[in-house]
C-alpha cells in the first residue's frame, strides 16, 4: 500500500506507518510518517457532496495558514455545537463558547491589520492560559495563572499584551500586572557549527537554513518567499513584505545558495509560488527539530539543539558588525526602523573564537569564490592574496 503513496512534501515513496488518527465521525483513518524528511500526514479519502461543497465554497477565503484555520474552526463550532447541546450540557456550550471567543479574537485582530505572526502568538497563549483554569471572563483568574507560570518575564508580559489585546476588542479595560522583558544577549554559535546543521539536514530544510544564513530574514519572511522574488541570474532575493512593518529589502546570495534554489524548484512535484511548500512555519520548524536532535546526537555536540531559526539572524547580524563596525549597515541589513534595535549586535562581537580559517587565492575566479563564502582580504604575498574569516 506503501507504494501507491508519496510525501507530500519531498515526493519519497519510503514511509511506514505513525498510527491512526481518529475523526469526527468515529471512523479512523492511517497516519505515515516519511523516512526521508521525517513529514507526518493522513490518507486522503474521497469528500461526500456535502463536504466538496463546503471546500469549494470557501476555497477562496480560506488558505492553509494557522490564522485561516483557526477562523474555518467556527463554521465548524456553529455545526457541532447544537448536537453537543443536547447531548452533553452546559459543559460543552461552555467550552465551544470559550472556542468561539478565540476565534472572534482572532478575526477581530486580523481586520485590525494585525501581522499573522502576532495573531498566531497571542490566540496561542489565550489558549494555553485557558487550559490551565483561566476564565476569559475574569481578570483575576488571568493574573492567577501567569502568576503561577514559570515562564520568564518576558512571555509573561506577552501574555498581559494578549489579555489586554482582547478586552481592547470588547471595549473593556483591567489593572494588569507588571512585568518587564529581560534583555539577555542572545546565543550565536561558531559557523562550523552552523554548517555542520546545514549538511546534515535534508534539502528543503538545509536550503531553509541556508537562506536564513545568508540574508538574515526572519523565518516566517523566508517561509513565504515566493520564486518571483529571486534573481537567480543575477543571484539577489527580494523582500517586499517584511514582517513587523520593518523595511524591504534586497539580498545577494552566494552561488551556493543560489545552486539549492534551483535544486528545489526541480524537486517540487507540485505547482506553488512559494519556495519553501510547508503548510506553516510551525510545520517547517516541526521537520527542523527533529532533524536538528538526530544531528546534535551524530555529532556528539549538544550546542548543535541550541540553534533555532532565529539564532541564524543573530549570527549573521554580529558577524556583519564584526567585520565592517558599521551599526548603520546592520540596521538596513536587519530591516530595523530604530536603531536601539540593533545596537544589542554591538555586544556579541567577541562571541566567536579568535581563530581563523586561511585561504590563498592566485587567479580571479579563486578570489571570488573567497569573497561569495565571506572570507576577507588580508595581504597579498609571494604573488598570492591570502584571505581568512573566523571559524
Amino acid at each position: 500500500m506503501t507504494a501507491a503513496l508519496s510525501c507530500p512534501q519531498c515526493g519519497s515513496n519510503n514511509l511506514y506507518k505513525g498510527g491512526l488518527r481518529d475523526l469526527a465521525d468515529g471512523s479512523k483513518i492511517q497516519r505515515w510518517l516519511c523516512r526521508k524528511c521525517s513529514y507526518r500526514f493522513s490518507e486522503k479519502r474521497p469528500l461526500q457532496e456535502s463536504q466538496k461543497w463546503q471546500s469549494n465554497s470557501s476555497s477562496a477565503v480560506i488558505s492553509n495558514r494557522q490564522v485561516c484555520e483557526l477562523l474555518q474552526e467556527s463554521k465548524n463550532l456553529a455545526t457541532v455545537e447544537p448536537l453537543r447541546k443536547g447531548l452533553a450540557g452546559a459543559t460543552k456550550l461552555t467550552r465551544a463558547d470559550t472556542k468561539g471567543k478565540i476565534v472572534e479574537f482572532a478575526w477581530w485582530m486580523k481586520k485590525q491589520g494585525y501581522a499573522e505572526s502576532t495573531i498566531i502568538g497571542r490566540t496561542q497563549l489565550l489558549k494555553l492560559m485557558i487550559s490551565r483554569g483561566a476564565k476569559l471572563s475574569e481578570p483575576d483568574s488571568i493574573k492567577e495563572v501567569i502568576a503561577k507560570q514559570e515562564w520568564s518575564e518576558g512571555r509573561k508580559s506577552n501574555a498581559v499584551t494578549a489579555y489586554t489585546t482582547f478586552l481592547r476588542m470588547k471595549g473593556e479595560k483591567w489593572d494588569p500586572p507588571r512585568y518587564r522583558h529581560e534583555e539577555k544577549l542572545p546565543f550565536v554559535p561558531l559557523e562550523t557549527e552552523i554548517d555542520q546543521l546545514i549538511s546534515g539536514c535534508s534539502m528543503k530544510v538545509s536550503c531553509f537554513l541556508q537562506t536564513l544564513k545568508e540574508t538574515a530574514m526572519r523565518p516566517s519572511e523566508a517561509w513565504q518567499l515566493t520564486w518571483k522574488s529571486i534573481d537567480s541570474v543575477k543571484r539577489i532575493i527580494t523582500l517586499n513584505k517584511p514582517e513587523k512593518r520593518s523595511n524591504p529589502r534586497q539580498f545577494r546570495i552566494s552561488q551556493r545558495l543560489a545552486t539549492m534554489l534551483e535544486q528545489i524548484q526541480r524537486m517540487q512535484t507540485q505547482q506553488t509560488d512559494r519556495v519553501f511548500d510547508y503548510a506553516s512555519p510551525a510545520s517547517l520548524r516541526r521537520t527542523f527539530e527533529k532533524q536538528r536532535k538526530r544531528i546534535a546526537f551524530r555529532t556528539c555536540n549538544p550546542k548543535i539543539m541550541r540553534i533555532t531559526f532565529r539564532t541564524l539572524r543573530h549570527w549573521k547580524a554580529s558577524i556583519e558588525y564584526q567585520k565592517t563596525k558599521d551599526i548603520l549597515w546592520v540596521k538596513q541589513l536587519l530591516g530595523h526602523k530604530r536603531i536601539k534595535n540593533t545596537l544589542i549586535y554591538t555586544h556579541l562581537v567577541n562571541v566567536e573564537d579568535d581563530s581563523y580559517i586561511s585561504r590563498v587565492a592566485i587567479t580571479t575566479k579563486d578570489i571570488c569564490e573567497l569573497v561569495d563564502q565571506g572570507f576577507e582580504y588580508v595581504c597579498e604575498h609571494m604573488g598570492g592574496k591570502i584571505f581568512r574569516k573566523h571559524k
